[in-house]
């Protein structure tokens, strides 16, 4: 058996179990099909190496699958390392607002991501009493409640006074929680952390500037190792989505 056609069918073989990992976790989205859909080309690819589709190929259609090939790589190694890059910063104390991103909630209570989030969040607020926090997060078609809402009672579970929280509920996704947001923020130059997952920092930081936060720090809230290949793979086609339809600028420099 060549070895080409054993690493495909090896690389098919993990991207379908994690695929199923991803599905068992109901995280509320079907990405988990992309990690399928990779499996199905893997295999299709382990075919072309059995039949030697390759070596049959003329050399002029070699170069420009390889060139192809070359860019797609290019293009995701630049976004995903501007993506890592944005993982780790410390914000400054005693920020006016906190702005809190939402996720999946279910009827016991947020998702893991989200608990990462308001963990961060908690933490924050515990040692800034005077900052002010916005819970921000429609309620998707899978949702028992509006994220907000979920968000507000594990927040006020933690200990945090229910006058220092704002609820936007109305949102549907990243660009529409800074956009919803902002009219909540009351004066011009107040300062503003965003809080989301290390993964998510570098889009969320974007879409705050697009939509005119004027003074915006990350507050980088952790993630889980494990799920870490999905979450990157999926901000990675959020990023290019944002960018190709006007959100956020150009990905290939560094907004940070």
């Amino acid at each position: 058996m060549p070895f080409l056609k054993i690493l495909w069918i090896l690389l098919a073989v993990l991207f379908i179990l994690y695929g199923i990992v991803i599905l068992s976790i109901g995280s509320g989205t079907g990405f988990f099909l992309v990690w399928f859909a990779l499996g199905a080309i893997s295999l299709v690819c382990a075919w072309f190496a059995e039949i030697h589709l390759w070596s049959g190929l003329p050399a002029p259609a070699k170069s420009i699958i390889a060139v192809l090939i070359i860019i797609v790589l290019a293009i995701f190694l630049c976004v995903e390392g501007q993506i890592v890059r944005s993982f780790h910063h410390t914000p400054e104390k005693d920020l006016d607002y906190l702005l809190v991103l939402g996720a999946q909630v279910h009827e016991q209570g947020p998702s893991i991501v989200l608990k990462y989030r308001l963990d961060t969040a908690a933490d924050y607020l515990e040692q800034n009493p005077e900052t002010l926090c916005i819970v921000s997060g429609g309620q998707g078609p899978n949702e028992p409640f509006p994220e907000a809402a979920g968000m507000k009672q594990y927040l006020l579970e933690k200990g945090i006074a229910e006058e220092r929280i704002l609820t936007e509920d109305a949102s549907r996704n990243t660009k529409e929680n800074m956009e919803f947001s902002r009219k909540l923020l009351t004066g011009n130059t107040v300062r503003v952390g965003i809080v989301t997952n290390d993964f998510h920092i570098y889009r969320a930081m974007a879409l705050a500037r697009q939509a005119d936060f004027a003074n915006v720090q990350a507050v980088p809230a952790p993630s889980s190792v494990p799920y870490l290949p999905n979450n990157l793979l999926r901000e990675f086609l959020g990023v290019m989505k944002d960018w190709l339809v006007g959100n956020i600028p150009s990905p290939f420099y560094s907004i940070n």
